[in-house]
């Protein structure tokens, strides 16, 4: 497990798949995690993310998004803890996994661990496919399906 104590505010990025664990440390510091994840073929990656506030009025906002293309698995756990006495803290967990193709799989899991009260903390969970209208409404302004296809996920990533 990589482990990280936050002490000041920051952005991060992750495109690696494994287990982390951010933890907030001190008051009134802030985390935008952002972690971006492609599988294809036979592949099975999970990813666990623990986001973990140890101090009063901190914030995270925590996005993790990927695809899952053939007979690929992407497994997605995030969970956020809020430990007692770390009043006023504010949380976001969102997963979003996008499915390529039939056999394509993929599992979002949220976990919310809040030991005290006065907090914001929320999650958001989501496993799709590419949406029709959208291919079809690129395709009939000229662009071939693969190409679609492709700035889809693009935009799905970014």
């Amino acid at each position: 497990m990589k482990r990280l104590i936050i002490t000041r505010t920051q952005s991060i990025s992750v495109n690696v798949p494994g287990e982390y664990l951010y933890v907030l440390s001190k008051p009134d510091i802030e985390l935008t995690l952002s972690a971006r994840f492609e599988v294809a073929g036979s592949e099975q990656q999970k990813v666990c993310i623990t986001i973990h506030h140890k101090a009063p009025r901190t914030v995270a906002r925590t996005s993790l998004r990927g695809t899952s293309a053939d007979r690929a698995k992407l497994t997605l756990f995030g969970r956020i803890i809020i430990d007692p006495k770390c009043p006023q803290s504010n949380s976001f967990l969102e997963e979003r996994i996008l499915l390529l193709s039939p056999n394509a799989r993929g599992e979002a899991v949220p976990e919310l661990e809040i030991l005290t009260d006065d907090v914001k903390c929320s999650h958001a969970a989501s496993i799709s496919s590419l949406d029709k209208n959208q291919l079809f409404y690129l395709q009939s302004r000229g662009l071939k399906m693969k190409l679609a296809e492709k700035l889809l996920v693009e935009s799905f990533l970014a």
